[in-house]
C-alpha cells in the first residue's frame, strides 16, 4: 500500500485523531456523570449522546459547502479548539451544578466543532495526494478511529482513578446506602484538553489559506466532473437505506457499550477499555478493507463487513469478561471497516465538491446514528439493552443484503511509484 507523502494529509489525520479522541469519550463521560453527579435513565443518556451526535451531523453539510469555497483553514482549526473547549465547560458545569439540562447544552454545542472539522479534513485527505482515494481515506479514518479507541480507555482510566468507589461498601452493606455515596471528579479530564493544542497549531499552519486554495479550485472542479459516476434513483435509495440500517450498529450501538457493561458491574476503566477495543478494531481493519476495495470493489467489501459484524453484535448481549472484549473488537472491526468505503462511494455519486459531498454523507451517517441512539435508549428502557443488541444484529444483516444490491464500482488503478513521486504538492 502506497502511503501519502504530503504533510497536509498527515496534519488533517493527526487532527482527526485528536478530535475523535474527545468525540468517542462522550458516552463514557455521560455514563460516569450518571453514576456520580447527575442520575440519568437510559433514555436520558441516549438523548444526551444522540443530541451531541445529531448536532455534529447536521452542521457538516454547511461546513462542507464552506470548505469547497475557501479551503476551511480556520473552520477546521477552530472546530478542533471549539469541541475540546466546550466539552471542558460541560464537565465543569456538571460538577458544580449537578444539572442535566445545563450540562447537556454546552456538551451539545461542542459538537458543532466536530461538524466543522470533519468535512474539511475529509476533503483535504481525499484531494491532497495521488494514491487511490479509498485507501487514502481509510488511513484518514484509521487515524480518527485510533483517537476514538484511545479516548474511552484514557477517559475511563482518568475518571475511575478519581472516583471514591464507595459503591463497593453500599452493595455489601445496604444499610450504608443512606450514609455514604459514590463520588468522583472530572478534574483529570480538564487537563486532558491540553493534548488538543498541537493539532490546532498544525492545522492553522499547514492547511491552505483561502487564497492558495482558490488557485487550484478550477482544476479540482474540472477533475470532479470527469470523476462522477451517477447512480440511478433506486441505487441511491439503496445506499440511503444501507446507511440507515448500518447506523444502528455503527455508530449507534457503540454509544451504549459503556452502559451495557456498567449495568453488569464493570468499572469506568473497564467499560472505557471495552469501548476503546471497539474503536481500535474498526481503525485497524478499515485500512485493509480500503485496500481490498481498491482491488475487488466497494460493494463486496461493504456487504462482507456487515455480515461479519452481525454475530459479534449478537454475542455482546450474552458474553461477559474477556469474551466481551473480543466481541466488542470484532463488532468495531467489521462494522467500522466499511466507513471509508461509503464515504469514497459518495464522492463518486454526489456531483458537487468533495467538501460538500463529505459533509453530506458524514452528516447523514452520524445523523442517522444519533437517531439510532435515541431509538436504542427508548427500547432499552422497555425491553433491556441485551435484547436491543440482538435486534441490532438483525438490522446489520439487512444492511449487508442492501450492500449487495449496490452497483459494482470499478477497482481503482494504483499509481506507479514514479507518478506518486512526480505528483505536485497540494497544500504545501
Amino acid at each position: 500500500m502506497a502511503l501519502p507523502r504530503k504533510p497536509l494529509f498527515w496534519v488533517v489525520s493527526f487532527a482527526h485523531l485528536t478530535i475523535d479522541l474527545f468525540n468517542a469519550s462522550v458516552p463514557v463521560i455521560v455514563t460516569f456523570l450518571a453514576a456520580h453527579f447527575i442520575p440519568m435513565s437510559n433514555t436520558q443518556i441516549g438523548l444526551a449522546v444522540s443530541a451531541y451526535q445529531l448536532t455534529g451531523a447536521l452542521s457538516q453539510p454547511l461546513a462542507g459547502w464552506l470548505a469547497d469555497r475557501n479551503g476551511g483553514r480556520w473552520l477546521g482549526t477552530g472546530g478542533v479548539a471549539w469541541t475540546i473547549s466546550l466539552l471542558s465547560v460541560a464537565l465543569l458545569i456538571a460538577a458544580s451544578t449537578h444539572s442535566y439540562v445545563l450540562t447537556v447544552i454546552p456538551m451539545v454545542l461542542a459538537a458543532l466543532g466536530s461538524g466543522a472539522f470533519h468535512p474539511v479534513g475529509t476533503m483535504h485527505a481525499a484531494d491532497c495526494d495521488t494514491t487511490p482515494a479509498t485507501s487514502r481515506l481509510s488511513i484518514f479514518f484509521f487515524a480518527g478511529q485510533t483517537g476514538g479507541g484511545l479516548g474511552p480507555a484514557i477517559t475511563g482510566a482518568l475518571l475511575d482513578g478519581a472516583a471514591t468507589h464507595n459503591g463497593i461498601f453500599t452493595q455489601a452493606f445496604p444499610s450504608l446506602a443512606g450514609i455514604i455515596s459514590e463520588t468522583g471528579s472530572v478534574t483529570p479530564l480538564i487537563t486532558m484538553a491540553l493534548v488538543g493544542i498541537p493539532a490546532v497549531l498544525f492545522m492553522g499552519l499547514i492547511v491552505p489559506s483561502a487564497q492558495r486554495f482558490a488557485t487550484t479550485r478550477h482544476a479540482r472542479q474540472t477533475s470532479r466532473k470527469s470523476e462522477h459516476q451517477r447512480l440511478g434513483r433506486v441505487a441511491l435509495l439503496t445506499l440511503v437505506a444501507l446507511i440507515m440500517m448500518r447506523s444502528f450498529v455503527n455508530p449507534g450501538s457503540a454509544s451504549f457499550l459503556p452502559r451495557l457493561f456498567q449495568m453488569r458491574g464493570w468499572s469506568a476503566s473497564e467499560y472505557g477499555l471495552l469501548a476503546s477495543a471497539y474503536w481500535i478494531g474498526g481503525g485497524i481493519t478499515g485500512i485493509f478493507f480500503g485496500y481490498l476495495a481498491d482491488r475487488y470493489g466497494s460493494r463486496l467489501m461493504i456487504a462482507l463487513s456487515m455480515f461479519l459484524s452481525a454475530p459479534a453484535v449478537f454475542g455482546l448481549a450474552t458474553f461477559d469478561g474477556p469474551a466481551a472484549f473480543l466481541m466488542a473488537m470484532a463488532m468495531g472491526a467489521f462494522s467500522g471497516g466499511s466507513h471509508s468505503l461509503i464515504v469514497a462511494m459518495a464522492h463518486k455519486v454526489v456531483p458537487v465538491g468533495k467538501g460538500l459531498a463529505s459533509g453530506a454523507v458524514l452528516g447523514f451517517i452520524f445523523g442517522t446514528g444519533a437517531i439510532g441512539v435515541m431509538i436504542i435508549g427508548g427500547l432499552a428502557d422497555r425491553m433491556g439493552l441485551p435484547a436491543v443488541f440482538q435486534l441490532i444484529s438483525g438490522a446489520t444483516v439487512i444492511a449487508g443484503l442492501l450492500a449487495l444490491a449496490l452497483p459494482q464500482d470499478r477497482p481503482q488503478r494504483r499509481p506507479a511509484v514514479s507518478e506518486a513521486v512526480a505528483a505536485p504538492a497540494s497544500g504545501d
